[in-house]
């Protein structure tokens, strides 16, 4: 059955949705779509692949490949496994969203799209947090690194950060706060209940994380400074070790980066235009809707250009190579 929607007298046929069309008095989902519903399908549709085949390598690399079996890298297996759930549940809900303008079962539909949307986001920084943490020991506390961030303080801190996600995503749900009638601003209805969210989801996990980074900033300086200061070859060798420790600092530092880019705007419009009870554009909020999403797709093509041994994991596995024999233990460039 053809989704439907009354038009008030006011509204134009300019207003309605690239892929419905109107008849008299009704909009009708167009069975036969124009261009631009066309591209939109085939642009999101292309997102999500890119997005799920992306975070998909990651994930087998670090699995597969035992020189990958670090602290660090299982903090980046949590987020990209966060992307990939992105990727697989997220993009396709957003997808019915923006090209039906949730017109199936909206009430429960947009209840269950903010929940997910929220769990998986607030997931993602968590999951840049305690990266953050692992970052600040490596570089600022290299010597009791080991002892600190080890596979049981990793395992803890990342069932923290999805119990903490999960629970304010179910939270969402059983507060109810997202009921309501499905209209034409349903992404900001449903979304609404995120903003009870932002402070402790977003805003404070931001600022730690910055200022950890600060931190990591000063002391990676004093430590160039301190390195081009002698000539000792016992302190050249602790050198590299702490040159290869900024790099991957660095690296993450840009995924950071790259996240705040992709969620700022998305957070900034739900508080701001929420706190002075503005009225929300529905393109806007979707355009700002996919650019945060979007983060999801990026991360895996971070690691491929600034790690050289995911580049070598990512062609042995996209070649087949890793199906001929077991390479395991293979030492990757």
């Amino acid at each position: 059955m053809e989704p439907r929607v009354t038009i008030n007298g006011t509204s134009t046929v300019k207003d309605i949705h690239p892929c419905y069309e109107s008849h008299n008095t009704t909009i009708v989902f167009t069975s036969n779509p124009s261009i631009i519903c066309v591209l939109l399908y085939i642009f999101l549709g292309s997102m999500s692949v890119v997005t799920v085949c992306g975070n998909l390598l990651v994930v087998i690399s670090i699995i597969y490949f035992k020189q990958l079996h670090v602290p660090t890298n299982y903090l980046i297996l949590s987020l990209a496994m966060t992307d990939l759930f992105v990727g697989v549940v997220v993009f396709p809900f957003s997808m019915v969203f923006t090209v039906t303008s949730c017109r199936f079962n909206p009430a429960l539909f947009c209840k269950v799209r903010g929940s997910i949307d929220v769990t998986l986001s607030t997931a993602s920084i968590l999951n840049l947090c305690c990266i953050s943490i692992d970052r600040y020991y490596a570089v600022c506390q290299p010597l009791t690194y080991r002892s600190k961030i080890n596979d049981r303080v990793v395992g803890i801190m990342l069932l923290l950060s999805w119990g903490v996600a999960a629970i304010i995503g179910i939270g969402i749900i059983i507060t109810g706060i997202s009921q309501g009638k499905c209209e034409e601003d349903c992404s900001v209805k449903a979304l609404l209940s995120t903003t009870l969210a932002c402070v402790f989801s977003f805003y404070i996990p931001v600022i730690t994380m910055l200022s950890i980074y600060l931190k990591i900033f000063l002391v990676a300086q004093k430590q160039a400074n301190s390195i081009q200061n002698t000539t000792c070859q016992t302190t050249k060798s602790g050198a590299t070790v702490s040159k290869m420790e900024r790099k991957a600092t660095k690296t993450l530092a840009i995924v950071l980066g790259v996240f705040l880019l992709c969620w700022t705007p998305f957070f900034f419009c739900l508080t701001f235009l929420f706190a002075i009870n503005a009225r929300v554009s529905l393109s806007l909020f979707e355009t700002l809707n996919w650019l945060s999403l979007s983060n999801s797709m990026l991360n895996p093509f971070i690691y491929a250009f600034f790690y050289s041994w995911f580049r070598s994991a990512f062609r042995m596995i996209i070649s087949g190579k890793i199906f001929q024999g077991d390479f395991t233990n293979t030492r990757l460039l």
